[in-house]
């Protein structure tokens, strides 16, 4: 698995997917490799309705099923960013004279927090298990709490395809629940590159974009849309508390230059997992996609 670009066309001719797939296959010479299926559901909290209590906002959760794995990014507008946690933490007085410990100053949990499940299906199994408040978006709230299995879906439906040794292209319509298609989603996999560090402050990449621009047929007025995620927003997502933590630790407790236990690993870089590796690499091309998708009002 490589690295991965994401692109929208907004307004594709009803044949838009057949006219891609004859483009790539007579002009690329691509090989079909398949079928690409995702589905998403979303839902929102009800918290709100629960008497005696003021919720600010409610938040909000959207769940990608691709493959085994359910990407699940969830979202609570009252919460603070790990950007604006940190950013205070810089300007607060040191605990060494007499300001609090930064521990102190980590909230319960951030504005977005993203995970993996598996196997499909469990949480919304969870969520009626719990009876939990939260129904699909655009559902009344009065309605019952044990709706949670007929949440809203959409799905991609398309093919995916290889050029050469190198590619792997997916393209696939957004179809609504309804049955209703609301464009298209393409994208592009490059093999060689476990990880590329885009040079624009947008993190789009030129190579991918130069590859998802040629897949498309040649029709006039066509909105496409390059999507995209900066390396600093994607850190936002990644955020571990057990590796915080431990960093945090590192930072508060002083080192003991006399203890005789010491290793002297204590130095050496900690191995990160790779962003485009394994379930990683789908980790990130789900949160592109839910997050095209959200800024369009289809979530």
């Amino acid at each position: 698995m490589g690295f991965t670009g994401l692109a929208r066309w907004i307004n594709p001719p009803t044949s838009g997917l057949d006219l891609i797939t004859k483009n790539i296959i007579r002009n690329h010479h691509g090989q079909s490799r398949g079928k690409w299926n995702l589905s998403i559901r979303s839902y929102r909290s009800t918290f709100g309705s629960i008497a005696g209590l003021q919720v600010p906002s409610e938040r909000s959760i959207c769940a990608l099923t691709m493959n085994d794995n359910v990407f699940v990014l969830l979202e609570d507008p009252a919460a603070p960013t790990r950007a604006d946690v940190l950013a205070g933490m810089q300007n607060m007085i040191p605990p060494t004279e007499g300001g609090p410990l930064p521990s102190t100053m980590v909230p319960p949990h951030y504005r977005t927090a993203y995970l993996t499940l598996r196997p499909p299906g469990a949480l919304e199994q969870l969520l009626g298990q719990l009876n939990a408040r939260w129904v699909p978006v655009r559902q009344a709230t009065t309605s019952s709490q044990r709706s949670q299995g007929t949440a809203q879906q959409l799905s991609v439906e398309g093919y995916v395809f290889a050029i050469g040794s190198d590619w792997l292209v997916r393209v696939g319509n957004v179809v609504l629940a309804g049955g209703a298609i609301k464009g298209m989603l393409l994208e592009a996999e490059y093999l060689p590159l476990p990880v590329l560090h885009s040079q624009s402050a947008d993190g789009t990449s030129e190579l991918l974009s130069n590859m998802l621009l040629s897949v498309l047929p040649n029709i006039g007025d066509a909105k496409t849309v390059a999507v995209a995620v900066s390396d600093s927003q994607w850190e936002e997502v990644l955020w571990d508390r057990e590796e915080e933590e431990r960093l945090t630790s590192e930072i508060t407790s002083p080192e003991n230059l006399d203890d005789i236990f010491v290793t002297g690993d204590e130095g050496l870089p900690h191995q990160k997992r790779g962003d485009w590796v394994g379930v990683d690499r789908d980790r990130r091309s789900a949160f592109l996609i839910i997050g095209a998708l959200r800024s369009e009002g289809i979530l």
